[in-house]
């Protein structure tokens, strides 16, 4: 293991990933096993869903609880109450790391990159709920790791493992989507911070609640001392600790998008709209707008158009019936011949609704998958050595950038100009420290090591 200057191994790294999109190394490559040793980072709400799907899959012995609030694992340690309870784990994969075969991880945005990193250098194979990390950087770093110790790693946007993947991947290699230039993609449900009104600072300090490993939670990012409203889906609402609307929904609307329209990274972000912006939380709205080079054939050059926030929608496509409503959470694909919708959790239609009728006996059929269409089953069935990763972190790391991006030009407004080859923000220097985002905090630093 040796130390890695951040700024020069994010410089380093360009090169080697850029191009290689999502097919840069194997996800899979322990001795085949038919039971694995599982532990269940983040034991409540989603972390605790996470873990339970696991367990459900009857793949796994669960071994290990870990949860910054000991109290939180007392439902999985009520049904197995040999398992070893940890609030720290970093202490868990010290005491535990030979005897695990794999671990999930329901964290705020802000831990998963410290926990996928130790797993994945313990020969821990590692589902992380999404986003995949909260800085470009931490992404380029996973993207390292994985590669160097042949990670078996799963981002947790579950719906890329269903039908509307098989079909999306179909529908471009026949040439069914093709040319596409214009994307409009949005989430615009109520988020928790629209509520909060006017932010000037962080929260007034209130004391830790016993039994809070207050400094596990904040981990590697910045502490500004403990308030319960940081706690549960809040830590969403915060620069310093969450990844906004892009962070919970951008995986699920844009992961087909990008990994089949070969995306990659944008050479521009755009913010056109901006409600309520500053700099502690996201805004009330906010309108992105991505520029994508031409990647081949058939790929020419495209906007992307992000809009969060109510009352914030895509413009309706004049295509869509009157009689329904432009998608809340979803996206539409503008091509020279054909425009498509796709809603929340995938699954491509034609506009108008006749158009797809007239079209639908010519439609490829996209068949079945090599893999197993249920997330966590491919993840455990990787993690056994049967199976490659859906979401590997060669395919969810530059996801998880373009939304970085986004939540820079969330934060700063105006327009950044990328350097796709160098991955620097070339015209905005505080935009470009933001890359990395906040230095570790002391004792943590270990984590920035590949």
């Amino acid at each position: 293991m040796t130390t890695v200057n951040r700024r020069n191994f994010l410089k380093g790294v360009a090169g080697a990933t850029a191009l290689a999109g999502f097919n840069i190394l194997p996800s899979y490559g322990k001795e085949p096993k038919d039971k694995l040793n599982l532990a269940i980072i983040g034991c409540s709400q989603r972390g605790g869903s996470i873990g339970g799907g696991a367990i459900g899959t009857g793949m796994c012995n669960l071994v290990a609880l870990c949860d910054v609030d000991e109290k939180k694992t007392q439902k999985f340690k009520s049904k197995h109450p040999d398992v070893k309870v940890y609030t720290d784990f970093r202490k868990m994969f010290d005491e535990m790391g030979d005897k695990l075969d794999a671990v999930t991880a329901g964290v705020p945005d802000h831990s998963h990159f410290p926990i996928a990193m130790r797993a994945i250098k313990s020969g821990v194979a590692v589902y992380v709920e999404k986003p995949l990390a909260h800085t470009f950087e931490e992404c380029e770093l996973l993207m390292a790791a994985e590669k160097k110790y042949k990670g078996v790693c799963q981002m947790g946007n579950q719906y890329h493992s269903g039908a509307h993947r098989l079909q999306f991947e179909n529908w471009v290699q026949n040439g069914v989507v093709k040319n596409v230039k214009r994307i409009d993609a949005c989430m615009n449900s109520g988020r928790r911070w629209h509520g909060m009104g006017k932010v000037t600072s962080f929260l007034p300090k209130q004391e830790i609640p016993e039994g809070l490993r207050w400094d596990i939670w904040c981990g590697t990012a910045p502490d500004h001392g403990y308030n319960s409203k940081y706690l549960g889906g809040n830590f969403r609402c915060w620069h310093d600790y969450g990844c906004g609307a892009f962070g919970d929904w951008g995986p699920h609307v844009l992961a087909e998008i990008h990994r089949f329209l070969q995306l990659g990274l944008p050479h521009e972000i755009r913010a056109e709209k901006l409600v309520g912006q500053n700099d502690f939380i996201y805004p009330m709205a906010s309108t992105i707008v991505f520029e994508f080079a031409e990647r081949g054939k058939n790929m020419p050059a495209l906007t992307l158009t992000w809009y969060d926030g109510r009352n914030n929608s895509p413009p309706r496509p004049k295509e869509l019936s009157e009689k329904r409503k432009v998608v809340d959470v979803g996206s539409y694909l503008y091509s020279d011949d054909l425009v498509f919708s796709s809603g929340s959790r995938g699954g491509l239609r034609i506009l108008p609704e006749t158009k797809h009728k007239e079209m639908s006996k010519d439609l490829p059929k996209y068949g079945k998958s090599k893999t197993n269409t249920s997330h966590m089953k491919n993840f455990m069935l990787a993690a056994m050595g049967k199976e490659e990763c859906n979401s590997k972190f060669a395919v969810a790391a530059p996801l998880t950038q373009v939304f970085n991006l986004g939540c820079i030009a969330q934060r700063l407004g105006g327009t950044l100009k990328f350097d796709t080859k160098t991955k620097q923000i070339t015209n905005n220097e505080r935009a470009n420290q933001l890359l990395k985002g906040n230095p570790p905090t002391k004792g943590w630093e270990e984590f920035y090591k590949v």
